[in-house]
């Protein structure tokens, strides 16, 4: 049997292949937040319960699967929760992304979700990437940046009043310890950054609310996307054909992520504005990459 499991910083979906496919949930597991004991916590009483079914291959997707030692994380918290040797594959999430949208063809995968990234995928591997820098210096366009970016104008007191008054009523009068405490010396600050951008979907009727949003994707356009060179010229080089308004337009763009999918209409009205077509948005890889899997 097969089991896959699709990880962002928020969540993880498992689906086991078998005669039928089962589903299960835990939370995100990115190892740059979680050690190989904590993925053990979190997964061994579900692997407890998988006892009688022997697993051929894990393939795993995550956030902060970025080199050999963060997927040696992941692997050890899972065999010792499984008790027995496996093949494991760990992939980035882009990957998951990337199969996801366009399986064996090729195109620009971007997610948008807690976090933010994007590639472009030649239909087996990542061909071209600028690089993704993370919550604090980057994930431009993700949930985390659009709660940074409201929490920023909340505490600089940039914030209309009308906004300001449906804020605090929705969390109440915030103190900056409080947040900078969050912001610094606990886990996941994107993760709690991002729980505030449900703020700018509830009252994406404001104009304030709007502004915010298209901001964030120009600046995940700008600092990404619109930098792509010439996909058609990538066996001559990519560094050679890097222009400010590359030619992507024939190129297929699809997005992943709640963020894209719940935010669809103004990233297709920000996208629009650079002559770009979103072809496909999808909310969660993991179905997608259980098809992927099983052809």
């Amino acid at each position: 049997m097969i089991l896959i499991a699709e990880s962002g910083s928020t969540k993880t979906d498992w689906r086991l292949l078998g005669g039928t496919i089962a589903s299960f949930e835990t939370i995100g597991l990115n190892p740059y937040f979680v050690d190989a004991d904590q993925v053990y916590d979190e997964i061994s009483p579900i692997f407890g319960a998988l006892k009688n079914v022997r697993i051929d291959e894990i393939h795993f997707y995550g956030t902060g699967i970025t080199d050999d030692s963060k997927s040696a994380v992941i692997k050890e918290g899972i065999l010792k929760a499984l008790g027995y040797n496996t093949q494991i594959f760990t992939y980035s999430d882009v990957i998951a992304a990337a199969r996801a949208l366009f399986g064996n063809t090729q195109g620009i995968a971007c997610i948008l979700g807690t976090g933010s990234n994007s590639c472009f995928w030649n239909g087996q591997s990542i061909e071209f990437q600028i690089p993704p820098l993370g919550f604090w210096l980057g994930d431009e366009g993700s949930g985390g940046h659009l709660g940074k970016q409201l929490m920023l104008d909340y505490l600089h007191k940039e914030m209309p009043e009308n906004i300001r008054y449906l804020f605090e009523e929705k969390y109440g009068p915030m103190d900056r310890i409080e947040i900078l405490n969050k912001a610094y010396k606990q886990d996941k600050p994107n993760k709690y950054f991002s729980s505030f951008s449900y703020f700018l979907y509830e009252n994406d009727h404001e104009i304030y609310c709007q502004n915010l949003i298209e901001n964030s994707f120009r600046d995940f356009l700008k600092k990404y996307l619109l930098k792509y060179p010439n996909i058609k010229s990538t066996k001559i080089g990519f560094e050679k054909y890097l222009l400010k308004y590359p030619n992507i337009k024939s190129t297929k763009i699809g997005f992943v992520g709640s963020v894209a999918f719940y935010y669809s209409n103004f990233l297709e009205k920000v996208c629009s504005e650079y002559n770009l077509q979103i072809t496909t948005i999808i909310e969660k890889p993991i179905d997608n990459l259980v098809r992927y899997h099983q052809e």
